[in-house]
């Protein structure tokens, strides 16, 4: 499959939708309805900060997969950071270069931005998303608390 990545429009709703909640269940989580909705308006409009939503399409520009980004400033730079909040390929269409592509055009974004870093997390039990994410990335040996 040739893969493209483009911006996320608001004709993609439908199917965004359905791979955004398709995200949220691999994670067996919970997300209201209006989190999703505000999500929505800040990937169209840049939300605060910079939101930035990216879709990976097939030949027919139908959305096969999902990046959400949110570009932060740091207290260890003067420029900026990208966050890489959500990634998510549709389960029928992944082992095709997918993942790659939409965190390549991750780092795009991020570079013609100027950021210094572009970082994301995974469970540590996710062993094929992970095998992924050790060709394209350096693994940080920080540990994530939460409250």
């Amino acid at each position: 499959m040739s893969v493209r990545v483009r911006p996320l429009e608001a004709r993609d709703k439908p199917v965004w939708l359905i791979l955004f909640k398709g995200y949220i269940e691999f994670y067996k989580a919970t997300v209201p309805e209006d989190v999703i909705d505000t999500l929505w308006q800040r990937l169209m409009t840049g939300g605060e900060g910079f939101h930035i939503g990216l879709v990976a399409v097939d030949a027919a520009d139908r959305p096969v997969g999902l990046a959400h980004v949110l570009l932060h400033r740091s207290t260890w730079t003067n420029g900026w950071y990208c966050y890489l909040e959500d990634l998510f390929v549709d389960p029928a269409q992944r082992q095709q270069g997918i993942g790659r592509a939409l965190i390549e055009a991750v780092y795009t974004q991020a570079d013609t931005r100027g950021c210094t870093r572009t970082y994301w997390m995974t469970q540590e039990t996710n062993a094929t998303a992970r095998t992924l994410y050790d060709r394209v990335a350096t693994k940080a040996p920080f540990v994530q608390y939460r409250r």
